[in-house]
C-alpha cells in the first residue's frame, strides 16, 4: 500500500468544497506528516473562499484563514500524491490533462461510496451546511482509511 506524502482535494473553483475538505482534514488529522492542500480545475484568477463556506466552517469552530484559490498544476503532483476530487467529471479531467495520475479518486470512490459531492455554489446557507456535513463524513472516513493503511 502506498504511503502518501501529499493529499490534494480538488473541486471546480477552489473556493468552497475543496478548501472545506482541506480544513476538515487538517482539523481531524493532527499526527500525520502528510501535506494537505486544495486546488481547483477552473481558477481563472485568485479569489478568497466563498463567504457561505466560511460561515459554515465557523459554525463548526473551523476557519479557512487567508485562503486564496489556486489551480491544480502538474508540479503539485507526484507518484506519492493522493488526489481526491468532488466529482467523477473532475477525476476524468485530471486523468486526461495531468501527469502522475495513478492515485486519483473521487472522495466517495476512495471511501467505498458512489456519486458526487454536490456543489452548493449559488445555493443557500443550508445548502452549504449540507455540503459541509457530507464532506465531514467523507473526510473522516478518508482519515480512518489512511490511518488503517499505515498500520497494516
Amino acid at each position: 500500500m502506498i504511503k502518501y506524502e501529499k493529499i490534494i482535494f480538488v473541486c471546480t473553483g477552489n473556493t468552497c468544497r475543496s478548501p472545506m475538505a482541506e480544513t476538515i482534514y487538517k482539523s481531524l488529522e493532527t499526527n500525520s506528516d502528510i501535506k494537505v492542500m486544495s486546488r481547483g480545475l477552473v481558477v481563472l484568477f485568485s479569489e478568497p473562499s466563498n463567504p457561505k463556506a466560511d460561515t459554515v466552517l465557523k459554525s463548526h469552530n473551523l476557519q479557512l484563514e487567508g485562503h486564496i484559490s489556486k489551480g491544480l498544476k502538474n508540479s503539485d503532483i507526484d507518484e506519492n500524491t493522493l488526489i481526491l476530487t468532488m466529482t467523477d467529471k473532475q477525476k476524468k479531467s485530471i486523468i486526461d490533462n495531468f501527469e502522475n495520475t495513478d492515485n486519483v479518486y473521487t472522495i466517495k470512490e476512495f471511501v467505498g461510496e458512489n456519486g458526487d459531492v454536490t456543489d452548493p455554489y449559488g445555493g443557500t446557507l443550508i445548502d452549504y451546511e449540507e455540503c459541509y456535513v457530507e464532506l465531514a463524513r467523507l473526510v473522516k472516513k478518508t482519515v480512518y482509511k489512511l490511518n488503517e493503511e499505515e498500520t497494516l
